[in-house]
């Protein structure tokens, strides 16, 4: 339970913001939710005045429609029971004329709500707002007052209609707001309630503190079954029923639940549930609440998996998925060094210029040592914090089944720990890439470790679907939070595999998969310490064939010119030579020499570079077994390298003396 101890403490740091609600990216507002409270998207704003007459009436679209509702043990884990919830409800509930407009219902839905809110209002924690509430729904006449007023619309029988059908002859097509927000009938409108009273400001009895605080110890005056909470370790009401709705508010799925006495939830282990785990009633309220907050706060959602990670004392850390140009930008470090300058890059015709992506740029400040320097500066805004103990929690959950959802990955780490693993991420599973585009629109080359969504691309393909994708995710997060992880080798050997094939991709998309993949390949060989600078010393077979690739495809390209837009023999042939290097290589150093030819003495830089590689081979290297992924860390090495202008390298060079 060490999980909802972590969620419990965080409501109670953060309990000055509950009922505060924030604005995400795409409008939709979220809140740390009271206890006793869930929340739920209103279609229908009922507005009444202080002698419970109604007003009016509004439509309200899912971002306008959040709504922080009182909630009991039974009504947040119903499904098909007819149970109401104690204020704001669907119209089977709260309205008393609902079998006139809509037909026979089972049970006695209606009743049941006006019996709940009753005991509410004679309750020594009665709210006057609530009590106009009740004198409003007890007459009846809701759906009458919302038809009279246009909110919802009835067909020739006097029923609510199940769709929308423009009647005959008109052609202003104008829908009826009601059905752009409801997905199913009118019937299934989810009502809530605003009381103006002269004086008062705030008449929103979702947004008002005072009437959550009478439910709540309404609610707590309910409870009388106590027990050993194993959260807190405290003689406390325990929890019955615990809330679904943590995803989002459509989400049936629950994290605890033992409602299965004949199957096998607890059966052969324990005689009652409560043995197997008893839950005080205000650590699930607590711990579910602050789990909602976090997951709409700054959780990631893949095909229904979320990923969640945040700090004991500073929610905000950086998130372990996101790549090194996000990490820097969040932390507010520049990309681009300062002394960059766009003349020092050469004036090369290649693939990617005549696909309209800028040509690969010198390697400006981006050796390792800068690069960790880089990354060190960005990490360390978030090491103080002010707590000595603090620590990061980890945590992705899944639902297999819609009724039961689970934490399929939970780690609780030391807050320095925890940077200091990412910190070791970033600055070992890192390359060149240039797949950015800045404020401007144009191209942003940067060095740094890719983000996990973009590696599950670069190994299945920009059209991988959602299931592969978190899937991917999933395998890669205990590689970057935990030690002694390696990258697994079948993700790694599929991204080679697309990365040698750039035939069968558009050249901006080779190029990214081609980046991604080397800096997979080189944390796969950390201990190699390959580096995006070419390695001119090494006698790897692999490296020395990729460098050998990279000069054939650079100098037929330059043959070429701009305008020229089709593939080089080096590029048309990779995926063969990756298989069979020796065969394919004598292919393409045929197909070379028209090229050779036609670009004169300026082929001699070229093929005497040919030469200073192919020297450094060993004899028995030489052969046709197929090449490991790093021919395409000395592919890319060499092909940057070339693409560098004189004037770089010698400042370069000027810099090392």
């Amino acid at each position: 339970m060490s999980w909802l101890a972590n969620l419990t403490k965080t409501y109670d740091d953060h309990i000055k913001l509950v009922g505060q609600f924030e604005r995400k990216q795409n409008g939709r507002e979220y809140a740390l939710i009271p206890v006793s409270h869930t929340t739920q998207t209103a279609h229908v704003e009922v507005h009444l005045d202080e002698d419970g007459e109604f007003i009016t009436a509004y439509v309200r679209d899912k971002v306008e429609g959040s709504t922080i509702i009182p909630c009991t043990e039974a009504a947040a884990s119903r499904t098909s029971a007819p149970v109401p919830y104690p204020l704001f409800d669907k119209l089977l509930y709260v309205a008393g004329d609902y079998v006139q407009y809509c037909g026979e219902v089972k049970g006695t839905p209606y009743q049941d709500y006006l019996d709940q809110l009753k005991a509410w209002c004679d309750s020594p924690y009665s709210h006057p707002k609530v009590q106009i509430v009740y004198e409003y729904v007890s007459r009846g006449t809701l759906i009458t007052d919302l038809i009279a007023h246009k909110v919802l619309h009835t067909d020739s029988n006097n029923k609510l209609l199940k769709k929308w059908e423009a009647p005959a002859g008109d052609n202003s097509g104008e829908k009826p707001k009601i059905f752009s927000v409801i997905a199913g009938e009118q019937s299934s409108a989810f009502i809530r309630f605003a009381v103006n009273i002269p004086g008062e400001d705030e008449y929103r009895l979702w947004r008002d503190s005072s009437v959550q605080q009478s439910f709540i110890r309404f609610q707590e005056s309910s409870l009388s079954d106590m027990d050993i909470c194993y959260v807190t370790g405290e003689i406390l009401p325990i929890a019955e029923k615990h809330t679904s709705r943590i995803r989002h508010s459509g989400d049936k799925s629950k994290l605890i639940s033992a409602n299965d006495s004949a199957g096998f939830t607890y059966r052969g282990r324990f005689r009652t549930s409560r043995e197997a785990a008893a839950v005080s009633y205000m650590a699930s309220q607590k711990g579910h609440n602050a789990l909602k907050w976090l997951i709409d706060r700054q959780g990631i959602t893949v095909d229904g998996k979320v990923f969640l990670v945040w700090g004991s004392h500073n929610l905000d850390m950086p998130e372990p998925h996101q790549d090194s140009y996000d990490l820097q930008t969040d932390a507010g470090v520049n990309i681009v060094p300062e002394d960059y300058d766009p003349d020092d890059e050469i004036d090369i015709y290649t693939i990617e210029s005549a696909a309209g992506i800028p040509s690969p740029v010198a390697n400006r400040d981006t050796t390792s040592k800068a690069y960790a320097r880089q990354i060190k500066k960005a990490v360390g805004g978030y090491r103080y914090d002010g707590k000595q103990y603090a620590h990061v929690t980890i945590m992705i959950l899944d639902a297999a089944t819609p009724g039961r959802m689970s934490i399929t990955y939970y780690r609780d780490l030391n807050h320095e720990e925890y940077l200091n693993r990412l910190e070791v991420w970033h600055t070992s599973c890192y390359w060149q890439h240039r797949y950015r585009k800045n404020d401007s629109g144009e191209w942003q080359t940067f060095t740094g470790a890719p983000a996990t969504r973009d590696i599950a691309f670069a190994a299945y393909g920009p059209r991988a679907s959602d299931k592969v994708v978190k899937g991917l995710m999933e395998r890669i997060l205990p590689c970057i939070v935990e030690t002694n992880r390696a990258i697994p080798k079948d993700i790694v050997r599929s991204a080679v595999q697309r990365a040698s094939n750039p035939v069968g991709m558009e050249p901006w998309e080779w190029e990214k998969t081609l980046s991604i993949t080397c800096a997979l390949v080189k944390k796969l060989n950390e201990e190699a310490k390959f580096e995006v600078a070419v390695n001119t010393e090494t006698t790897d077979r692999n490296y020395l064939f990729g460098r050998m690739l990279a000069i054939a495809d650079v100098l037929e390209r330059r043959a070429l010119g701009r305008e020229e837009k089709r593939a080089t023999n080096a590029v048309r042939y990779m995926n063969a030579f990756a298989q069979h290097p020796q065969r394919t290589w004598t292919i393409i150093q045929s197909n070379l020499q028209p090229y050779q030819a036609r670009m004169g003495t300026d082929a001699n830089y070229y093929n005497a570079l040919m030469d200073e590689v192919g020297s450094k081979f060993e004899l028995e290297d030489f052969t046709d077994a197929p090449l490991t992924g790093l021919y395409l860390l000395g592919f890319y090495s060499q092909r940057n390298d070339l693409f560098t202008s004189k004037k770089t390298k010698e400042d370069q060079r000027g810099g090392e003396n």
